[in-house]
């Protein structure tokens, strides 16, 4: 069982000095931190948007790139869906090819034709 008075003994022990968050805001949840992060470098400081709406619409452009076509490295260069089971992978004929773009053009990778 966690027992705070033990855990804050242990903490003195190793010399770690203890950071309190607060529940439920971004600052606390690194994974969200480095999201947000990404979608404001990558995408949102080189865009304007009008109204929410358009916003909206912008951050669901994102996510289909993000998630479809972007690799990442810490999944070791496939794209989230793919290591989800959710896409299929099909090699590209380097003969034929065309791009396919996202995002209103700001991104685009080759696709096979």
């Amino acid at each position: 069982l966690f027992q705070y008075l033990q855990w804050k003994a242990n903490l003195s022990v190793l010399e770690i000095d203890e950071i309190k968050t607060v529940p439920e805001v971004p600052k606390s949840d690194p994974f969200i931190e480095r999201l947000i992060g990404t979608v404001r470098r990558e995408y949102l400081d080189t865009q304007l948007f009008w109204s929410e709406v358009d916003l909206q619409r912008r951050l669901e452009s994102f996510t289909e790139y993000y998630n479809s076509a972007r690799v990442h490295y810490s999944l070791q260069g496939q794209t989230p869906n793919e290591k989800s089971g959710k896409a299929e992978i099909t090699p590209i004929n380097l003969n034929d090819y065309r791009w396919k773009t996202y995002c209103n053009k700001k991104f685009s990778i080759p696709i096979a034709a």
